[in-house]
Parts: C-alpha cells; sequence; structure tokens
C-alpha cells in the first residue's frame, strides 16, 4: 500500500475495500458494482493481505452458491425444491394483485413470481414496487394442490445496501486529509486511478455524484462514445436508476393517472437517462411538457391533484461531430431529439459536464488502491440531501447581478452539491471555495450560452462574481477560450484580445504554413493553459522561437521515466521539422540522474542521440546533482529564453502504446495539464 492507502484504512477501517477485488470476483456476474462490494465490505474491508485472500475466497463462495445466473435457474430452481430452502441474490420487484389484495414478488433472473410478500415489507422498501431492488432472498418451496397457490414462499428478504453509518465520524474523518488527498480518495471510490486525471478532470469526474447529494439537480453530459457516462448511475448507488432514453414514457417516469401507480421519480434519488441523444428519436411531447415543470417546479400533476418529488435527473448521451465542429456550425445541444432541442426544456438544466474533455475509458485508468465501499458513500451522499451549502458562498462571494435567477439557482445547487461532495463540514478556505464557484458558473454557463445561440429572445447574461473587496471576476468556459473564433456567443464578456492564447497559436500556424514569420509572433510574452486545453503542440508553442537557432540548451531535472524521455524525443523532432535539411543544431540537456533507473535514462539518451546525428542534430547531454535546478527553460543562441512551468511535461496521460490512437500520433489532439510559458528576449552572446 502507498501512503495514501494506509491513511484510508486508518481513518476508515472497515469501510474501505481495494478496488481491483470487484474485478477478481465479478467474474461473468451481470451485476451492479454496488451489489460486489456490498459482500466484499462484509468480508474484505480490511488491508491485511491473508483477510483478504480469505474474505475473496468466501465471496466467490457466496456469489457461487447464492447468485442467481439466469442459464442456471433452473438448477437453483431445483436445489431448493430439493433442500426446501436456499438464499438467493437476485433482483426482487413486487405488484399488488388487486384481484387477490396481496403484494406478489418477480425473481427477475431466476425467474419465478406470484412470491407472496408481507406489507410491512413493502412499506419499509416501497421501491420494490418500482423497477426492483437487488436482494438477498431465504426462497423456501412448498408445493400445494391448491388451485392458484404457489409453492414459493419468501421466508426473509433484505435489500443489499449498509444498515447503518456513523455520519459524525465520516465528518470527523474527513479532518484528517487534505482537499488532493480527499479528491483521490474519491476518485479510487469511484473506480479510478487518480494518477492519471489531472485536478479538472478529477472534479468533472465527481461533479457525477452531485445528483446523488443534491435534490432536483438536473444534469447533462454529452461527449464521444466510452467515456463512463452511464456507469456510475448503473453501477455506483442502490439510490439511482439507469433507464434508456427510448423507453420514458409519462406513467413510467411520472404517474399513471389510470392506475394512480407513482413513477420512477417518487421513488429513486436520481433517475439517469441513457442514450439520450439521437436527432431521429420519437419523443412524447406530453412527456416533454411536465419534464419542463418538474424540472423547474420540482412537481407534477396526477389529475387535479399536484404531487411533488425530490429525484434528480440526468440525461446522458453521445455526440456525433467534435468540438469545433458543433461550435461553428451548430450548438452543443444539436444531437438531442428535436422535441429536446428546446430552449425552455434546456434552460432547466443546472450543469452540462463537457463530455469531450473526458477521456475514453482505458485499463490502466481503474484504480488497485483503497476506496469506500460505494454503497457506504451512497448512505452518506444521500444523507447530504437535507443539507444545502449554497450559502457558504456569500461570506467571501457574490454572483454578479446580470445573472438570472435560474442560472443562480444552476451556479448555487452545483456549488452546493460540490461543497458536500469536497468539504462535508460546510468549511473551506476562500481559494478551494473560489475554485468550486468558477467550476459551477462555467457548468452552468455553458447551457446558457448555448441557449443564446438556439433562441434569441435570451437576454445576454455576464457570468461573474464579485470578491468582498469588490473586485469583479468574470468566468469563461474552456472552449470559449481555446475556440473563440467559433464559439459565436452574444455573452458582453466577450472582447477581442491581442493577448488571447488561441490568436497566437493562429498566427503561428499560419505562419509556419506560409514561411512567414511576423514580429508580433516573436513578441515577448506570457500564456497560460489551463487542465484539458486542447490543440497545443511543441510545433505551435515553441516551434517558432527556435527556427534558425544553431544551439539550444534544455534545462529539465524531470527527464528521467520513460514518458519524460518521450517528451523530449518530440522536441527534438519539432526542431528538426524546423530546421533546414542543409542546417545542423546542436541540443544540449542539462538534467539530473535517476537514483534507481539511471542505466535506463542513460539509454534513452544514447538512443535519441543515435537517431538525431543523421538529421543533424547532434544531441549532448550533461547531469547536474545540484539541488536547486528546479526551473525549467530552454535557452537558444539567437536571443530567446523559455520558461517552461512543467517543462515539456505539458501532456496529461494518454495511450502510448496504441499506433492507432490519434492523440499517440498528433500532439495537439491530446489535453494539456494546466501550465504557464514565458517568452523572454535576451542578449546573443
Amino acid at each position: 500500500m502507498n501512503e495514501l492507502d494506509q491513511k484510508i484504512n486508518t481513518h476508515f477501517p472497515g469501510l474501505v475495500v481495494r478496488k481491483d477485488l470487484v474485478k477478481t470476483v465479478k467474474g461473468n456476474a451481470i451485476v451492479p458494482s454496488y451489489v460486489l462490494e456490498y459482500l466484499l465490505g462484509q468480508y474484505c474491508a480490511t488491508s491485511d493481505d491473508a483477510s483478504i485472500q480469505s474474505g475473496i475466497k468466501t465471496v466467490q463462495d457466496i456469489l457461487q452458491k447464492h447468485y442467481v445466473h439466469r442459464n442456471e435457474a433452473g438448477l437453483v430452481r431445483s436445489i431448493t425444491r430439493e433442500k426446501g430452502r436456499h438464499k438467493v441474490i437476485d433482483k426482487v420487484s413486487v405488484s399488488l394483485n388487486d384481484k387477490s389484495d396481496t403484494y406478489e414478488a418477480q425473481f427477475a433472473n431466476l425467474g419465478i413470481n406470484k412470491v407472496l410478500v408481507d406489507t410491512d415489507t413493502v412499506k419499509k422498501h416501497p421501491r420494490f414496487l418500482v423497477s426492483g431492488v437487488w436482494c438477498i432472498s431465504d426462497l423456501e418451496y412448498e408445493f400445494s394442490d391448491s388451485k392458484g397457490a404457489s409453492p414459493w414462499i419468501l421466508n426473509s428478504v433484505k435489500p443489499i445496501q449498509i444498515s447503518h453509518f456513523d455520519f459524525e465520524g465520516y465528518l470527523s474523518a474527513r479532518k484528517q486529509f487534505t482537499t488532493d488527498e480527499w479528491i483521490d480518495l474519491l476518485m479510487q471510490s469511484i473506480g479510478f486511478n487518480p494518477e492519471m486525471f489531472g485536478k479538472r478532470s478529477k472534479l468533472l469526474q465527481l461533479v457525477r455524484l452531485i445528483p446523488f447529494c443534491e435534490r432536483n439537480y438536473n444534469l447533462i453530459e454529452l461527449g464521444p462514445k466510452g467515456t463512463g457516462k452511464s456507469h456510475i448511475y448503473s453501477e455506483f448507488s442502490p439510490h439511482g436508476i439507469l433507464i434508456s432514453g427510448g423507453e420514458v414514457s409519462v406513467p413510467k417516469l411520472f404517474v399513471n393517472n389510470t392506475t394512480g401507480k407513482i413513477g420512477l421519480v417518487g421513488y429513486w434519488d436520481t433517475v439517469a437517462f441513457d442514450e439520450f441523444a439521437g436527432k431521429n428519436k420519437r419523443v412524447d411531447g406530453k412527456l416533454v411538457d411536465i419534464m419542463k415543470n418538474y424540472m423547474a417546479n420540482k412537481s407534477f400533476s396526477r389529475g387535479i391533484e399536484t404531487l411533488g418529488a425530490e429525484a434528480s435527473m440526468v440525461f446522458v448521451g453521445n455526440t456525433q461531430h467534435n468540438l469545433p465542429f458543433m461550435l461553428k456550425h451548430t450548438d452543443l445541444f444539436d444531437d438531442l431529439p428535436e422535441k429536446y432541442h428546446d430552449s425552455a426544456f434546456l434552460d432547466r438544466l443546472h450543469f452540462y459536464i463537457p463530455g469531450w474533455e473526458i477521456d475514453i475509458i482505458r485499463g490502466e485508468m481503474f484504480s488497485s488502491g483503497y476506496g469506500f465501499v460505494v454503497d457506504y458513500l451512497a448512505e452518506i451522499l444521500r444523507t447530504f440531501r437535507s443539507y444545502d451549502y449554497s450559502q457558504n458562498l456569500k461570506e467571501h462571494f457574490d454572483l454578479l447581478k446580470d445573472i438570472s435567477t435560474r442560472d443562480r439557482d444552476g451556479i448555487n445547487k452545483t456549488f452546493s452539491g460540490m461543497m458536500k461532495i469536497l468539504y462535508p463540514s460546510g468549511e473551506a478556505s476562500k481559494a478551494e471555495m473560489e475554485e468550486i464557484l468558477r467550476f459551477a458558473i462555467e457548468g452552468r454557463k455553458r447551457v446558457k450560452d448555448q441557449l443564446l445561440r438556439i433562441d434569441p429572445t435570451f437576454e445576454d447574461v455576464l457570468f461573474g462574481y464579485t470578491e468582498a473587496a469588490g473586485n469583479q471576476i468574470l468566468v469563461k468556459t474552456l472552449e470559449e477560450e481555446q475556440y473563440p473564433q467559433y464559439y459565436q456567443s452574444k455573452s458582453k464578456s466577450d472582447s477581442k484580445s491581442g493577448e488571447d492564447n488561441a490568436d497566437d497559436f493562429r498566427e503561428a500556424d499560419s505562419a509556419a504554413s506560409t514561411g512567414i514569420i511576423s514580429e508580433e509572433i516573436f513578441a515577448e510574452k506570457h500564456l497560460t493553459f489551463k487542465e484539458n486545453q486542447r490543440g497545443v503542440s511543441f510545433d505551435l508553442l515553441l516551434g517558432p522561437y527556435l527556427k534558425n537557432a544553431k544551439k539550444i540548451v534544455v534545462t529539465d531535472p524531470y527527464i528521467r521515466l520513460f514518458f519524460q524521455a518521450r517528451n523530449l524525443m518530440e522536441f527534438l523532432e519539432t526542431i528538426a521539422k524546423m530546421k533546414q535539411d542543409e542546417e545542423e543544431v546542436t541540443v544540449h540537456l542539462i538534467t539530473v540522474e535517476d537514483d534507481f533507473k539511471g542505466l535506463q535514462q542513460l539509454d534513452y539518451f544514447q538512443k535519441m542521440q543515435e537517431t538525431c546525428e543523421p538529421v543533424g542534430i547532434h544531441f549532448t547531454w550533461e547531469y547536474n546533482e545540484a539541488a536547486t535546478i528546479h526551473a525549467r527553460h530552454i535557452l537558444t543562441d539567437h536571443g530567446w529564453k523559455i520558461l517552461l512551468d512543467r517543462g515539456l511535461d505539458i501532456f496529461q496521460h494518454y495511450d502510448m502504446n496504441d499506433a492507432f490512437a490519434i492523440a499517440n500520433r498528433l500532439q495537439k489532439y491530446r489535453p494539456c495539464k494546466a501550465f504557464e510559458v514565458t517568452f523572454l528576449k535576451t542578449e546573443v552572446n
């Protein structure tokens, strides 16, 4: 275990589990993760390896003996008949038989129905009546000659969810972790390796949890396939349900006026719609109208009666076009069915997760560290639904007066939800609150800016906030800063700036294609890049400043691991592109020798030297053991000093082993880390 895993086990004993164990025990069982982690939490919630191995064996035995596979249902029914009694793990739903005035259970995988359930059980667990609940059930078999009598008897049924938890203990233990440690714990809890994600990417993953801790929260996520958009809503919590967007109806979602039966919003904390996008999907217009009212007012009608509910609504779907195409030609909601591509409906959304910023899930992204048993975290988040942290920001900040009530609601609810997730005690520093506030504003602004395109009747809005000292700070979305030429927002906050990073890149790109280098490109300047920003490459960022240099010195103490050496090799490739074939360039690296993998580090450098020599690049290196070498910079013999706060390590993790991954071939398709670069003019020696 690393230091964080040890700390997690120390402060949350018995409530955490090693996340790779889920795959170990799952096999071919089609069962939600929270069911498996419930069992792992009973037997493997420890850091002792011997106990873990013993617990795994116990859980595997339980699944083998009691989990019902559909193709083995006949065998399980036979075992129950022969033994007279048997425990099964299956999804159980209940319906009312109004002819006999009894409740009857159906077992999804076992394939049996009309199993009598007592009224107290249904009252205690009303979600049995809607879509079913995973349970451990004690079944008996007793054949009877009575006509219509079922031989199946439900002796006991226990929904798979944690029975109790110490909420105050959770708040107290949180204080033992730094914010970064806590975020990493939460990332491991939802199954991801935090080392593979930047800070912004982690927050985008964790915002998916807000519907579980915030009442009536409306969230949408649209993006490419394979980014795990729906996973958390089907696997994470027994309080959420994932349904296909094409299977929704008014009776199923809200109320059946004929029977009076309440739909999903009355029983679940979160209702998520999978595969929500698709222009050609048929949609019931009446459903959309009821949904608009519910998302705005938390209520819906049953005949003459108005009912309220607390379920949050989540909409996830795939986009057909990339981000710049949508910004230039359509809008970010373009892939929705026509009836949902409606400004009144879209205006009810509190946050838009930019799915194009989220990487396609790869095997290396999954965690083998310790995280909360997800059912425990689900219960904690559910408890927070009764809290409101939206007013906490008023101590330091006020939203701009230009922001409408509906915009404020979206921002406040996102801020409150992220506070509950990251700072459950409600206590955070001004800087920490500001980070969440900017994140919340951006998510709502993304919705509103698209509404300005779709419906010209919407008013322009300045999105931002003021500090207690009176300073006004405006907020932009990342895509607004990345593609200002396509954004086409009518927002008052739009302004033309000669310092805009994207403008500099377009000028550099144009210059590179025409061979003309303008003086403006070579001006001294400082550029700031946000996490997940794309379109950055060594060619565009550094190439123009390296052109015509005969000697280049790179100072970077962190050229040790493979990915760092690869960054350096790609830097050398940029030099090769910038130089004329007949020119020769000397590149000298000043770095630090690795204490443990020095031979491998040397091998990297020797291979670079060998491959660059034939193309006219003379690569050399030296080790400087001085502990003061922390600044990373590039110095050219024709008068430029380039200060890079991250050195050449500006890209987030990508699949280096996949020869067919576009991000592996072209830097501009990789998401960046947050970094800054300064270009300074120096005297030529």
